[in-house]
Formats: C-alpha cells, sequence, structure tokens
C-alpha cells in the first residue's frame, strides 16, 4: 500500500525545480521523510506525512476558489490526505479539489508550485509536507460544498479573504505563472 505514490512523490521531488527558496528548503524536508519509505504517505506516520493540494483557479485565471474550513475556520487551498488508491501525488491533489469542490473536469498542471510544512493535530500533533498544484476549472464551473467546509468561494487572485490559512497566499503567483504556462491561448 502506497508503493506506487512514494516512488511517484520522490521522483516528482527529485526532479522538480522550485518555485522559491522556502519551497526548496520544503522539498529537501520532504524527500528526507520521503526517505523513510510508503510509510511516509500515511496519516498515521507520528513524524509527519505527505499530503496534496491545489489552488483552483477559474477558467480565465482570474479567480481563486477556496474553501473556509470546518476544522479551523480560515480560508484555504483544497486538498488533505493522501489515500491507498492514489498513485501520484498531481492524482490525490486533483481527487481532493474534485472531491472538495463537487466541480468535474477539473484540469491539474503535475508539475508542483509549492511545498509547505506546517503543523496539525493528526495523530495527537504531527506535520504535514504539504506539495501542493495549480488546476484549472472548466468554463461556467459551480462549485458544491462538501462536508469539509463551512463555505465554498471565488475570489479575485489579489484580493483573497481573511482569515486567509498560513501559506494560501503564496500559493497565487506560482499557480498564475501554471496557468500562463499551460492554458490553450486565447485567439484575439
Amino acid at each position: 500500500m502506497f508503493e506506487a505514490l512514494h516512488t511517484d512523490a520522490t521522483a516528482l521531488l527529485t526532479r522538480w525545480q522550485p518555485t522559491s527558496p522556502a519551497a526548496a528548503t520544503a522539498r529537501d524536508r520532504t524527500l528526507a521523510l520521503l526517505s523513510a519509505g510508503p510509510v511516509a504517505l500515511r496519516r498515521e506516520h507520528r513524524p509527519g506525512h505527505v499530503t496534496a493540494s491545489a489552488l483552483v483557479l477559474a477558467a480565465d485565471g482570474e479567480r481563486v476558489l477556496l474553501c473556509l474550513h470546518g476544522k479551523f475556520a480560515k480560508w484555504v487551498q483544497l486538498g488533505g490526505h493522501c489515500e491507498p488508491t492514489d498513485t501520484t501525488l498531481a492524482g490525490a491533489a486533483l481527487r481532493e479539489a474534485t472531491e472538495e469542490s463537487g466541480i468535474a473536469g477539473l484540469r491539474i498542471d503535475p508539475e508542483p508550485i509549492d511545498i509547505d510544512i506546517h503543523p496539525v493535530s493528526c495523530q495527537g500533533g504531527s506535520l504535514h509536507y504539504d506539495v501542493r498544484f495549480a488546476v484549472t476549472a472548466p468554463a461556467g464551473a459551480v462549485e458544491q460544498l462538501s462536508e469539509e467546509s463551512i463555505a465554498l468561494g471565488w475570489f479575485p487572485a489579489d484580493e483573497l479573504p481573511a482569515p486567509l490559512a498560513g501559506g494560501t497566499e503564496q500559493l497565487v503567483e506560482p499557480a498564475l505563472a501554471s496557468f500562463r504556462r499551460t492554458s490553450p491561448r486565447r485567439a484575439t
């Protein structure tokens, strides 16, 4: 269990070019965690575990979708724990974004845009080594609230809501860069 995901995560992060000095440090720390083997992807791993999240952009790249998280009452990108059925980190992030947004047809850039390591209450206190991706919603996407969120909302990329979870704002610029790199060119 988690062997394929471990192989993918290790290969992905080994070749990934970090988007900031902080992301480079987090990548190195995450690779060190992954040296423990597939157990580093399980939420029961007390020293910490790899998670996957996604900043969802509107089809035009003008807005981002955030959720007001039910457990800590802050606006945050979509994401969470890896599951035994996940075989790639990008797939885990896409699954989480789809489940939490209720939007079908999301498109993910398979290259991470950031990694953030932060304390969480899992197992009485642990760390999330959160690998973050950019996701684009299809035109006309309508979000549907999941049981994990108090609210979902679209916000202009330069006008994020408060209270905002730490690390969420730092995703906007690399997500927009991903959007510009991966979105089909518009006819002029």
